[in-house]
């Protein structure tokens, strides 16, 4: 099962009241449907059951543009898209509505379609009882979001996917949880015999389930609405309280968070969060060594780690252990995006070449593997293949013997940790001697990087001969803002020019096929897009926009990010409460509209967003920005002081505006050998809240139409950079070395 959402969300900040009764109603479920409210744990070892189940006439999902809902085509089930017809059917036959949320790429989804969705006998139940709908959540993340909260109730803070919620024909869950085996397996009920429970249930006492389906939405509703302008300030101190929270919770030696007792997911934003805290308190020498020891340790371990695609590069989802060795194997974009920029800034900060060499690989895997021939970036890379999770990927020492040389085979399986015995238990043949590469037995001197390269580069061509697994194509608006801003940001700090023309390319792609009369459109595939989109899709555009116009320094990036902030803040923008709601004011009517600033998998809509509004308003001189990112401070202050380890990327963007940006205009002709130098010194320093302009005195070319670049001249005829803060500027300087030391000491100031 996929866990995204490791922090139990909702209850932490209800009234007591209310969280009693919410409890109450969710227990009470409980007890009547005679199971534990609990995600299933991923410890447990459940596997997928072989079946020679045929396939079935295609049903309605066989028009979806999801890859997700098109992988339930041939289902038994009758399955509904999410729309009007669904809900006008459960209201004509008085039944409950069955929500089946996943994506594709999600394992325990494919576990429980076999299981349950492909048998006869559950369908026809499943046909009887409900009305049946399917949601792929990286289509619909506003359905995903609301009904993930009712999970959290229902099952304690443990959400996940696939997620079975059932609703009233109005939409309200009255029952919740995630994977369910197809009968009673390790004490745990199975799928069929809960959704006959729950059809007697409703049948017999519907205006019990109404009533704590009611109870539940208010309090979802009750949550979604609770941020308000506080006096309660947000101080630098608790960023860096947060920083050192977070240090101390993580694992010393390994590295990482655990989630679940057994799991890591990458934790890019906490990283991100902890360099941030580290390069500014030079005078707390004891606080800055365990965090950079946190953030290191952490790195490291997941370089080297089964994590890791060792051969192609890319990261997995998660590990399944402590040690970052056994993954589940799916690949996420936007985890390339985040995992890549935490390497990217770690080496910037540290100056070691290896963070360099990993974001590197990262970015390869994703122009090889991820990218469409017109440059956006499709969304994920499968977990399993030819039925079994993790085929395409693990290795016998036998296999490996093949591919490899005799006279080098010894030396790669104990640099990666390939034995006879093996490393993994696969689930799909027990005591197969099955290996995931690994680094078990790092080297010490500068040739690491090079000495295996011709044999991962021939077990990477023997790889590629096996059946790859499934990549869902759907193009997302949110995850290409994303990557598009970890590109351009790591080419201008690896100074690889490849990379900002490939975060171009995608950006260009997605204005050409996403953006229509003003708007963005969230998904595009095979010629047809999805015509709504959130704040996470605005919010992560416009990130991407202006960091390819500082990587470019190209006018039309800036102009189009302003363009979508004007939209933004016309349709998601909160007039009365401050902050963005999750969806547009012209949206769908649903039975709550969402409006959060936590980071899950991903930052949240509001987290990236204060951060474009920060810069937005330092490069445009803007008021209007300024003051919205103030409310949206304001608006969640008293919410993220009670949970600040929640909010890791909403807390960096905050760091920005209580410690301000660092501002730099360059003068001079782009062709200049010397102008070039000047931005090189600006790109390789560790500067997260840095913003740049160019001006060519020659043809009066700017790069914005900003405040910032009024009277900036050259030097003596020299190209010169202006190194300021709040618009106030140093004298200029015509060296990359003098260049260099202002910004170090503007940089401590961060």
């Amino acid at each position: 099962m996929q866990r995204g959402y490791s922090r139990q969300r909702l209850p932490r900040d209800a009234p007591h009241a209310v969280l009693l009764r919410v409890r109450q109603a969710a227990a009470a479920m409980a007890v009547a449907l005679c199971l534990i409210p609990a995600a299933c744990n991923k410890d447990q070892q459940m596997t997928t059951e072989s079946t020679n189940r045929s396939k079935h006439a295609l049903n309605r999902l066989q028009h979806a543009t999801s890859p997700y809902l098109q992988q339930h085509a041939h289902n038994p089930v009758d399955w509904f898209e999410w729309g009007q017809e669904a809900i006008d059917k459960a209201r004509r036959e008085n039944k409950p509505i069955f929500l089946s949320i996943g994506y594709s790429a999600c394992h325990w989804c494919h576990v429980m379609a076999h299981e349950s969705f492909e048998d006869p006998a559950i369908a026809n139940v499943m046909n009887r009882l409900f009305v049946n709908v399917k949601v792929d959540r990286e289509e619909r993340p506003d359905i995903d979001d609301i009904y993930m909260q009712a999970t959290l109730v229902y099952t304690r803070g443990q959400g996940g996917w696939p997620m079975s919620v059932w609703l009233t024909p109005e939409l309200k869950p009255f029952f919740a949880g995630t994977y369910f085996p197809p009968t009673q397996r390790y004490g745990r009920p199975g799928f069929r015999e809960i959704c006959e429970r729950i059809g007697d249930l409703w049948a017999g006492d519907r205006a019990a389930l109404e009533s704590d389906a009611n109870r539940i939405t208010e309090h979802l509703s009750g949550q979604s609405t609770s941020s308000q302008p506080t006096l309660i300030a947000l101080t630098p101190d608790v960023i860096d309280r947060t920083a050192d929270l977070l240090a101390g919770a993580f694992d010393a030696r390994k590295g990482g968070l655990l989630s679940g007792g057994t799991n890591k997911f990458p934790p890019s934003m906490a990283l991100e969060l902890m360099m941030r805290s580290a390069a500014r308190r030079n005078e707390d020498d004891a606080a800055r060594r365990q965090l950079m020891d946190r953030v290191t340790v952490t790195l490291d371990r997941m370089a080297n780690g089964g994590i890791h695609d060792q051969l192609a590069g890319g990261f997995h989802r998660y590990s399944t252990d402590a040690d970052w060795l056994a993954p589940h194997f799916e690949k996420m974009l936007y985890d390339q995006a985040l995992i890549s920029r935490a390497y990217v800034e770690a080496y910037l900060l540290t100056g070691d070449s290896r963070y360099a060499r990993v974001a590197r690989g990262v970015f390869e895997y994703v122009l090889e593997d991820l990218c469409s021939p017109d440059g956006a970036f499709y969304s994920t890379r499968d977990a399993d293949s030819e039925g079994e999770e993790g085929r395409y990927y693990v290795w016998t020492r036998e296999q490996i013997a093949r591919a490899l040389p005799a006279a080098e085979l010894d030396a790669f399986c104990d640099y990666y940790g390939v034995t006879e015995a093996g490393n993994w238990d696969d689930p799909h043949t027990p005591g197969a001697p099955k290996n995931i590469l690994h680094v078990a037995q790092p080297l010490t001197d500068d040739n690491e990087a090079n000495r295996f390269r011709g044999a991962r580069a021939a077990l990477l061509k023997a790889r590629e001969q096996r059946i790859p697994p499934h990549r869902d194509e759907k193009v997302l608006c949110e995850w290409n803002g994303l990557m598009i801003a970890s590109l351009a940001r790591g080419g201008a700090a690896l100074n690889e020019s490849r990379y900002v023309h490939a975060a171009s390319r995608a950006a260009d792609s997605i204005l050409r096929r996403q953006y229509r009369d003003g708007r963005l459109m969230r998904s595009y595939r095979d010629g047809r897009t999805l015509d709504m989109a959130f704040l996470t899709d605005y919010a992560c555009m416009i990130d991407g926009l202006i960091e390819l116009h500082q990587a470019t320094q190209d006018a039309r990036w800036l102009e189009t990010a302003r363009r979508l902030d004007e939209v933004l803040t016309a349709q998601f923008w909160d007039e009365g409460r401050g902050g963005y709601f999750s969806t547009a004011a012209n949206h769908e009517a649903l039975i709550l509209r969402p409006k959060d600033f936590r980071d899950g998998a991903t930052p949240s809509g509001n987290s990236v967003q204060l951060g474009n509004l920060l810069r937005l308003a330092v490069l445009f001189d803007d008021a209007g920005c300024r003051e919205r990112a103030t409310q949206t401070i304001d608006a969640f202050a008293g919410e993220l002081l009670q949970a600040p380890g929640a909010c890791e990327r909403f807390l960096a963007s905050a760091d920005m505006a209580l410690h301000g940006s660092v501002e730099i205009v360059i003068v001079g002709d782009a062709g200049d050998a010397r102008t070039h130098a000047l931005e090189r010194t600006v790109y390789e320093q560790y500067l997260p809240n840095r913003l740049l302009l160019r001006v060519n005195p020659n043809n009066g070319d700017i790069s914005a139409a900003s405040p910032l670049v009024a009277g900036r001249k050259m030097v003596d005829g020299a190209p010169a950079a202006y190194v300021c803060r709040n618009y106030a500027c140093r004298s200029p300087v015509t060296t990359p070395a003098a260049l260099a030391s202002q910004l170090r000491e503007f940089g401590r100031g961060r």
